[in-house]
């Protein structure tokens, strides 16, 4: 009789759509992720056109984010901002985007990083749309670190010419390094290989600007101490 009732309840709740919702609450809570997906869009389904839709579609990406399937929460949460723009939790949903990019991002830099520009895009896009928001200071915190990532993948390739030799490709590779990752700890080692490597691919005055530079920013540096050996 017991569990009569209790399908009879849960039903009973499914006609409605907060009851639906409820449902879908408690196996997620239950950290059944799958089931609580299935009854957040037969919320969807059933009541497109309740609040409680809405409700749904941003559970079913929180679904997905607690769960750890990245891609699949990245997909939900972009959907949302684009069908809702100006939604109250839009803040969340944009910082949450980012991390979803940010949390797919390998952790070696000799690996593919392009997911981490997307990140920083949903992390500016926090910055500067909802500075007083919650997600802000985290937001400004991963963006840093996206950054330093792409400067080491940029480093990394850079270092790969110059060890070899090629100091036409690798110049370029520092140079890039300087213009597009300023003080994030690369700049001394970056300016110190950027004037070996001119100097090597016979760009004499453009190798004695970056010593120049070298000399004033970090005048006691061991990166200093390398370039005066190759150039002076």
């Amino acid at each position: 009789m017991s569990s009569l009732l209790a399908c009879s309840s849960v039903e009973k709740k499914s006609d409605t759509p907060e009851g639906l919702f409820s449902i879908a609450q408690e196996l997620e809570e239950s950290d059944r992720y799958e089931l609580a997906i299935l009854r957040y869009n037969d919320v969807k389904n059933k009541f497109p056109y309740s609040s409680w839709a809405t409700k749904a579609e941003l559970a079913i990406a929180d679904v997905h984010y607690k769960a750890e399937s990245w891609p699949e929460a990245q997909v939900s949460y972009q959907a949302f901002r684009e069908l809702h723009p100006t939604h109250p939790q839009i803040a969340y949903v944009v910082f949450r985007l980012g991390m979803s990019y940010y949390n797919q991002m390998p952790e070696t830099v000799d690996r593919d990083l392009t997911l981490a520009k997307d990140a920083i895009d949903s992390f500016d896009e926090v910055i500067r749309r909802h500075p007083g928001s919650e997600y802000a200071a985290e937001a400004r915190e991963k963006k840093e670190d996206s950054l330093k990532r792409l400067a080491g993948k940029e480093e990394y390739i850079a270092d790969f010419y110059f060890k070899r030799g090629f100091y036409g490709a690798a110049l370029p590779r520092y140079e890039g390094l300087l213009r597009n990752y300023p003080n994030l700890g690369f700049d001394a080692k970056a300016l110190s290989r950027a004037a070996i490597a001119a100097n090597k691919a016979d760009h004499k005055e453009k190798a004695r600007e970056y010593l120049q530079l070298l000399k004033g920013k970090f005048p006691d540096s061991s990166e200093l101490n390398a370039a005066r050996r190759e150039i002076e």
